[in-house]
């Protein structure tokens, strides 16, 4: 009976492509050493999830007025929130708010949970630099890009769009990473208590 269970679970372990036909492991059991980097790094970045949801928040504040947040290579980048938007408590409580919807993101609720000490976590953000629209998702507990749809394609060849298509994605990627520059510059800046937060503030009460 044993035998039997065993030779069962090895057969269950190779249809979930666990194992191979040699009965071995099919992906290399990492370094314990790397785990736990890895497990550390991961623990860093949670624990900074606040300081990516102060981003994502003063991202949707920078962008209501429409004007370019920033500048990449030299040209305007403008950001509209356009989508599913989830707002959590800053002190990492279960409390959370959710709203959907192209022009949700900056509805009066919003403004009102902002006000009862919630943050932005996640967010639909649409990117437009130089005529090019990229949409994306946002995460602020490891502050990357979850998803992302690219702008179309111009090549016809398909090596040439593989390439144009790897173009695209860095060109989101360092854009973003320009957004969450601009918002570490101003965060760590004198103004950032002074003039900045008093002006948050106020565009919450706007309700």
């Amino acid at each position: 009976m044993a035998a039997r269970k065993s030779k069962v679970s090895e057969e269950t372990a190779f249809n979930r492509g666990d194992v191979g036909v040699d009965g071995q492991a099919t992906t290399e059991e990492k370094d314990p050493g790397e785990k736990e980097l890895a497990q550390a790094q991961e623990a860093l970045l949670r624990g900074r999830t606040w300081l990516g949801r102060e981003c994502l928040t003063w991202l949707l504040f920078k962008s209501e007025s429409t004007e370019p947040v920033v500048s990449y290579e030299k040209k305007p980048v403008t950001v509209v929130f356009n989508g599913k938007l989830l707002l959590r408590a800053a002190n990492g409580d279960v409390t959370e708010a959710q709203v959907k919807g192209v022009t949700s993101p900056y509805s009066k609720l919003v403004k009102q949970a902002l006000t009862k000490g919630l943050l932005v976590h996640s967010a639909k953000v649409q990117l437009t630099w130089n005529e090019q629209v990229y949409d994306i998702a946002l995460d602020a507990e490891f502050f990357d890009i979850r998803s992302a749809k690219l702008p179309t394609l111009l090549q016809e060849e398909e090596d040439d769009k593989l390439t144009e298509r790897l173009e695209l994605a860095t060109r989101a990627s360092m854009i973003t990473d320009a957004l969450v520059a601009a918002f570490i510059k101003e965060r760590t800046s004198k103004a950032w208590s002074s003039k900045i937060v008093p002006a948050l503030k106020e565009w919450m009460a706007e309700v």
